[in-house]
């Protein structure tokens, strides 16, 4: 049967009209997709001045901080981020810490700001033998304690949270010891200490720390407490404790005194010096343990203060001190836990080298101490 001509012209503008549909649709879906993935892909320069804290947790590689840079305004997509940071060699050396970045970035000028010192948030650097509050020191200057520089860091930031050195003091003499993360094995010393802010001492172990600018008092000293005690795990401290005779809280009691007295290299001689006195038993008599109480200090003390009965004084007391008197290194854990074989009972550094003399014989202890004060190491500023 033959089709009448304005049927064929009616199909074929039909399927013209069909084509045509089919074109604009997908004209529209690959105009969609190329704006979602492009146009929304990348800022451009370096921000628009408005500053986040950005956070790179220890372990994190560059890449996987897109997502939260993402959710932070700071680039416009998780992936071309990663992708800049792929195309960046120095990526790898990624430091973790707090640092301030902008909103609006380019993901090549966040993976660069991310790699530049000048963008991260100060560190808090703990040296051995640190105590939480201040010192002063005889015709010196004031040694910093863990709480100021706590403080020192957290308001440096102007986007931080400004803690006072003061409120440190505060949380630390009062707040809850669980909540804290102070270990099981040192409660009890820490709790029969009452509210005094130094009851924490040496329960934070040296070292450099991250601090989140914008956490409080509480915060901050739970993070470094906690921190702490897992390092003093890591060393088997408490198993170690048992080998030599002292209890957990006895050990870093101990590795305060040799931070505070021994000199580089002789941490695990001096370690041993304490353990034979104590089973002598014989009174420790060191001069740092009388220093902790003073309101100056410095490294020769008088007869006077010597006589003086304090919870630390090791001059006027058996055993050793009630608390640690510093933050003592793992150095110094590790020295107590493996002290070095010997029967000395005395020590004395003679130079401003550190030499020191190691001697069980009492009179030749006092011929090392002469030389000591006669090449000026004992020497008084009072």
């Amino acid at each position: 049967m033959r089709m009448e001509p304005k049927y064929v012209k009616r199909r074929q503008r039909g399927l013209a009209v069909l084509v045509a549909a089919l074109v604009l649709l997908v004209s529209a879906v690959v105009y969609i997709g190329v704006n979602m993935n492009s146009g929304n892909s990348d800022f451009e320069g370096q921000g628009n001045g408005t500053t986040v804290l950005v956070e790179v947790p220890e372990g994190s590689s560059m890449s996987q901080l897109g997502p939260d840079l993402e959710a932070k305004g700071v680039v416009a997509d998780a992936d071309t981020f990663a992708s800049a940071a792929y195309s960046n060699k120095a990526a790898a050396e990624l430091k973790p810490g707090f640092y301030k970045l902008q909103e609006k970035m380019s993901a090549k000028s966040a993976v660069s700001a991310l790699l530049s010192d000048d963008n991260r948030v100060e560190m808090l650097d703990i040296p051995g033998g640190a105590t939480l509050m201040d010192v002063k020191v005889v015709a010196g200057d004031t040694r910093y304690g863990i709480y100021s520089m706590i403080s020192q860091v957290s308001c440096g930031q102007p986007e931080g949270n400004c803690i006072s050195a003061e409120e440190l003091q505060r949380v630390g003499a009062t707040a809850d010891l669980q909540e804290l993360g102070v270990p099981d094995w040192a409660i009890d010393p820490v709790r029969a200490r009452g509210d005094d802010p130094r009851r924490l001492e040496g329960l934070i172990v040296p070292g450099q720390y991250v601090v989140d600018p914008t956490a409080d008092a509480m915060a901050v000293l739970k993070d470094l407490i906690t921190r702490s005690a897992k390092t003093y795990a890591d060393t088997d401290l408490v198993n170690r404790s048992k080998a030599v005779g002292l209890s957990p809280y006895e050990m870093v009691t101990a590795a305060s005194l040799v931070e505070r007295e021994a000199p580089e290299g002789d941490f695990d001689k001096v370690a041993r010096v304490i353990l034979n006195r104590l089973e002598e038993p014989q009174r420790l008599e060191f001069d740092s343990t009388v220093n902790y109480d003073l309101s100056e200090q410095e490294v020769a003390t008088t007869n006077e203060d010597r006589a003086r009965e304090t919870p630390w004084n090791t001059y006027a007391m058996d055993g050793l001190p009630a608390t640690p008197i510093a933050s003592p290194s793992i150095q110094a854990i590790e020295a107590m836990e493996n002290p070095a074989e010997g029967d000395w009972l005395y020590f004395v550094t003679v130079d401003k080298d550190g030499t020191t003399v190691f001697t069980r014989n009492f009179d030749e202890h006092q011929e090392a101490t002469k030389e000591s004060l006669d090449n000026g190491v004992l020497d008084s500023n009072r």
